[in-house]
Order: structure tokens, then sequence, then C-alpha cells
């Protein structure tokens, strides 16, 4: 017998199709999941033309279907001050502190004249639960492309990448964490400098800690979007085939690559990338949790042979 929703997914989805933050007492998989129903994060959009070639005893003929774009959200990105306390309850216990990752929270209380202490975050990035609600949300719009996520997979835990998150080796001597203006979130010359990619660890400097946490899951992001990267964690990358166009490589501050939805301390129906204008609370137990929705492109098979495709002027813009 199926289960009907409860009354706080209820809750949940009516208040995001109004397209109002809400605060999220307790990240679930419930919430994340309901929160995955949003057309501004979705983008849906047709792009192009794809051209196959369909044969049969009779002979051959070229058959077109449309390529089409979207967003997926692949993962769950926690920033979280203190070790093992993940705000997404169910994947708590993927993350316990252990022998190399024990200590957590903040050298700054806060105060504006304490922002040259330091700061520590864990991260996590875990598969997005969304699934079969996802697709069939995606299906309203028409042909889904599947992400590279896969449900509930951990693709990096910073309390297993030690060495490097704790102690930034050997990304602390990188030309990026040595060069003013380099892979930084927001700039110093539009007075909206966030905070700076390199080294990806959970050490930085800030007084905001919620655009702190927004550093640390850009950094977490950039890392499991790449491959061979110096850290213990998977690639969330998919591999490219016919008629399938996977994401790429992270990029912060450029939505084409991939955009940010806030799961906690509130819940809401947009995507952004940072930096951003949007409104922003801090949470009280320094814990926050973003999705990571990043760009496909597919069209549905016509025949056996992939024969290209043709983009729309403007289409990807």
């Amino acid at each position: 017998m199926p289960h009907s929703p409860s009354k706080a997914s209820r809750f949940i989805a009516v208040v995001t199709a109004m397209g109002l933050p809400i605060s999220a007492p307790a990240l679930n998989s419930a919430i994340i999941t309901t929160s995955s129903l949003s057309p501004d994060c979705l983008a849906y959009r047709i792009v192009g033309v794809c051209y196959w070639l369909y044969c049969t005893s009779f002979g051959c003929k070229v058959r077109t279907s449309p390529k089409v774009r979207h967003y997926v959200p692949d993962a769950v990105v926690s920033s979280y001050s203190n070790t093992g306390d993940n705000p997404w309850s169910e994947v708590r216990s993927m993350s316990p502190t252990n022998a190399t990752a024990r200590s957590g929270g903040d050298g700054s209380a806060g105060i504006s004249h304490e922002n040259d202490l330091a700061k520590f975050r864990n991260a996590d990035v875990i598969g997005h639960p969304g699934g079969a609600v996802f697709s069939q949300f995606v299906g309203q719009s028409g042909f889904a492309c599947p992400g590279a996520g896969q449900i509930l997979i951990p693709y990096f835990l910073s309390t297993l990448d030690s060495i490097a998150w704790r102690n930034n080796i050997p990304e602390l001597v990188f030309p990026e964490a040595l060069t003013p203006g380099m892979r930084e979130i927001g700039s110093r010359a539009q007075s909206n400098l966030w905070g700076a990619l390199y080294p990806r660890g959970g050490f930085l400097h800030g007084v905001d800690d919620y655009k702190s946490a927004a550093v640390v899951v850009q950094r977490a992001g950039d890392i499991v979007t790449r491959r061979g990267q110096i850290h213990v964690y998977q690639p969330l990358l998919a591999n490219g085939r016919d008629g399938y166009w996977p994401a790429g490589p992270l990029k912060e501050s450029d939505p084409s690559t991939g955009k940010w939805q806030e799961l906690t301390p509130t819940v809401s129906k947009r995507c952004a990338v940072f930096p951003n204008n949007l409104p922003h609370t801090q949470s009280p137990r320094g814990d926050y949790a973003w999705a990571l929705w990043r760009p496909y492109s597919c069209c549905k098979r016509k025949g056996q042979i992939f024969l290209g495709s043709t983009d729309f002027a403007g289409a990807h813009q």
C-alpha cells in the first residue's frame, strides 16, 4: 500500500511552490526530495535537434529528436562545524569522528575584530535522494536526462580526507592558493568577495558564517567534479555517449557549470551561484547544506546510429 505524504512534506511542498524560503529545523531526505520540485532550478529548455539514422530491411532514413537541456540535483553538499554532526540526519553516520578527524568548530566567535581567526568546517558530498520523485517531475516537461549522482552514495567525506582537508597538504603551495585574485568566489573590486577557493580544505577566515560555509561547499563541489585530484573522494561525473552530454567541472560563479539550492537553515526553491544577493540566515548550530544542480543535455534515441546534433542560436546562454 503506498504511503501518503506526511503533513510536513505537504507543508513544505505548498510553501516551496509559493516561492518562499522556509525554516528547516531538521534536514531529512523527505525535505530534500520535496525541495527538488523546483522549476527555477530545473530550467528545462529545448536547445537543439539530434539526428539519427534509422534502418530497417526496407532501407534507411534520418529521424530527428529534440535536444533538451536541464539541471539535475546531483548531490547534497553539507558544511558544518562540529565533526560528526552533518545536518542531514539520515547520513550523519557516514562521517563520524575518527582518529585523524575528531575536533571541529571555529577559532572565531563571529566578532568583527576577530576576523583574522580561523574557522574550520567539515564537508560532505552525498548523492541526492530525489530519485524517482524528481524524474517524475521532469517527465512533466518532456524527456529527462540522467545525472551523475547516485542516491545516498558518498562522493566526499572530509573526515576521510584528513591530510588534505585539515592540513592543506599539498594545496597550500599551489599557485591558486598563493596568487591573490586567482580562483576566488567574488572579487575585492566588486566588494563581494566571499573567500578563496584554494587551498581546498576546511580552514578559512571570515566572520560571516553563512558565506564561510558557502565557500567550503564550493571547494568540495570543485573537488568531486574533477578527476585526479589529490584528495580522498570519488568523482561525481558521468561519461558522455551518443545523444548525451553530461555536466563537466564545476566553476565558481558560473551557472553554466552548476548552481546551488539552499536546504538548511532555510529551504529555498531558487538556485543561484556564489556570491549572490539572496537573503540568507545564519545557522545557530553552524551547519548548512545546499543541493548541487548541474546541467545535462540529451535527446531520445530515434535510430541505430547517431549522426550529430544542431544547437539553436543562443540556446545555451
